[in-house]
């Protein structure tokens, strides 16, 4: 007798296991691919066993920050995302084609002060995709296809990855008015600085060697709060020129700064076919170039 799997099976391929592998890739964990797709978790874990027993090989594995695709999962994923493109078409009556997912990771301060603010404008490039924007300081892995396009600070190394260099992230230091005018007036600085949990980052190592003898007054894990502290009049922060020198409700202050850092917009060498992926790759290239001179600090205040 034929069961339900059955008839939704291509091949040796059933199509629930192959829905069910895409969700958790992209989901990195049962539960949560569980309530993506309405069913629980052990369902989940069992339709990707059986689809990693009909391909005999594994597609994913648990590490510290959730599952992840392993090297053959990742390329069974590109295949998965293809199918379920497929499906989507299908279920609509292949009337129009379906929205290609395309996923973007950068820090959180690039997505929410220069990206959210910009996007608007090259929508109509983007016709036919669905952006995902990702406020990560972790790096994510784009082999593992956590993400499809990257934008990161320094010079790309490791995984196979091609880009190019979009923008250089120059620095400055940014406080109230009152605090500005106080220490154009000789008072001492005091600093916003950054957590424990932050003090891995090249601008908190540089804020530490070049003022040793400096406590911070206040700290905060991120360029946003920090911005907002120094908007409330708490200290001195050191901000990227791009945050810095829009905000009317800061000055740039005279002083010592990082050296700038390259930003570069990188992408998986296999996905260099890929439309979609061209697409906004296009359109970020284009909003970085418009604002070169902003990241650049030349709009200071």
């Amino acid at each position: 007798m034929r069961t339900i799997a059955d008839r939704h099976r291509t091949g040796a391929l059933d199509w629930e296991d192959v829905r069910c592998f895409a969700a958790l890739a992209r989901a990195g964990s049962l539960s949560g691919a569980g309530r993506a797709l309405g069913v629980n978790h052990a369902t989940v874990a069992r339709r990707v066993a059986a689809l990693e027993r009909a391909l005999g090989r594994r597609l994913l594995e648990r590490r510290p920050d959730g599952v992840r695709p392993t090297a053959a999962g990742a390329a069974a994923l590109e295949r998965a995302r293809d199918m379920e493109r497929a499906a989507a078409s299908l279920a609509a009556g292949g009337a129009a084609e379906p929205a290609a997912l395309v996923r973007v990771t950068a820090t959180r301060p690039v997505v929410d002060a220069f990206l959210l603010p910009r996007l608007a404008r090259v929508q109509g490039r983007l016709r036919g995709c669905e952006l995902e924007l990702i406020g990560e300081s972790r790096a994510l892995s784009l082999a593992r296809h956590e993400a499809d396009l990257a934008i990161r600070l320094g010079s790309p190394r490791g995984e196979d990855l091609v880009g190019r260099r979009i923008a250089t992230f120059a620095y400055g230091l940014y406080a109230a008015p009152a605090v500005a005018r106080a220490i154009a007036g000789g008072a001492r600085a005091r600093w916003i600085g950054f957590d424990e949990a932050s003090a891995h980052l090249p601008e908190a190592v540089w804020l530490a060697e070049a003022h040793p003898e400096e406590r911070p007054s206040f700290r905060a894990n991120g360029f946003g709060s920090q911005q907002l502290a120094a908007r409330a009049g708490l200290g001195l922060a050191l901000l990227p020129c791009y945050m810095g020198d829009p905000d009317a409700a800061l000055r740039r202050v005279e002083g010592p700064v990082p050296p700038p850092r390259p930003v570069w917009l990188l992408r998986r060498a296999s996905s260099r076919a890929d439309p979609a992926i061209g697409a906004v790759a296009a359109a970020l290239t284009g909003l970085f170039t418009e604002a070169r001179a902003l990241f650049a600090g030349g709009a200071g205040r």
